[in-house]
């Protein structure tokens, strides 16, 4: 995987960011989401590399990342903002100001705290199978709260559920990888085998369950921003096969595009056959979605 990639790590905002990156046209971040790394986006990313510079990092805490430690359990560690200040760093280092940001599940939620904290960074922003975190939060019902279990259980305090996770790390890794895939044998072996190292390598599980317990202060964050609306175009695609995750996302009062018009002036998508895992279970349709946005949004950043 990546094997025409240039791997290398940068430091940002304090920490060591592992990643990937190919091409030499305008920039585009592709940001992975939880429990995966930036191998998620090994089917699509050589093709989009033809067309954009592709840059895909593993967020702190992920993959080969650095893990910073927060002994004093501070939120701002592992937080949207914090993560979004790395990401920014990265790509200014690697020479660009601005760039495309497309995010899968965590990831989306970085490039939306980076759009409305510093919108001159952010030329568009593409976002599969989320809808904004306080939108859901907002409207939390019994359905939301069983598919979105993990983020409950991981609010917790401090060891609990790092312990319940820790004692049983490939048994959550496994049940989550197929209770939100649609999609028989879309997740490699050799991309499962990254996930797993990355999940129950030293500190893996504990750097997850602090980036997933900061919600408490994104949710602070995003109150002060609460209906400021994102001036550049959005992208919204998500897995409209939920037979195995009812509920997720939207429970029984949201739907996928709502809460972004809500918090953006151009949204358009729509739903793919598949489950979460859009880059591995449907590579193709994805390509075939992103790349009309993406040009349409970069002759709009040109003009």
């Amino acid at each position: 995987m990546f094997d025409d990639f240039t791997k290398t790590r940068i430091s940002a905002n304090g920490v060591s960011i592992n990643l990937v990156y190919r091409g030499d046209g305008p920039p585009l971040l592709l940001m992975h989401g939880s429990p995966q790394t930036h191998v998620m986006w090994h089917k699509v990313a050589p093709t989009l590399a033809k067309h954009y510079t592709v840059v895909a990092p593993d967020s702190r805490g992920y993959g080969d990342s650095e893990r910073p430690p927060d002994p004093d359990e501070d939120m701002n560690v592992y937080s949207f903002r914090t993560i979004g200040q790395d990401l920014q760093e990265v790509m200014a280092k690697l020479g660009f100001k601005s760039f495309h940001f497309v995010g899968h599940d965590r990831g989306v939620r970085v490039g939306q705290r980076i759009a409305l904290d510093h919108p001159e960074s952010i030329r568009s922003l593409t976002s599969l199978d989320v809808v904004p975190s306080q939108a859901a939060f907002d409207h939390m019902d019994s359905q939301l709260a069983f598919s979105w279990f993990h983020w409950l259980l991981m609010r917790q305090p401090p060891p609990f559920p790092e312990t319940i996770i820790g004692n049983s790390a490939k048994f959550f890794l496994d049940f989550l990888l197929e209770r939100w895939s649609a999609t028989e044998g879309a997740i490699t072996e050799e991309a499962y085998a990254e996930y797993l190292r990355s999940f129950t390598g030293p500190g893996g599980v504990a750097a997850m369950v602090k980036d997933y317990r900061a919600i408490e202060l994104d949710l602070i964050h995003d109150e002060q921003d609460r209906g400021r609306k994102l001036t550049s175009p959005v992208l919204v695609l998500w897995g409209a096969d939920r037979a195995k995750r009812p509920g997720w996302q939207t429970g029984h009062g949201l739907d996928n595009l709502t809460p972004w018009r809500e918090r953006a002036v151009d949204v358009r998508g729509k739903g793919l056959d598949c489950g979460h895992f859009i880059p591995e279970e449907r590579p193709e349709e994805l390509v075939a979605e992103l790349l009309p946005f993406l040009a349409d949004c970069e002759a709009q950043w040109q003009t």
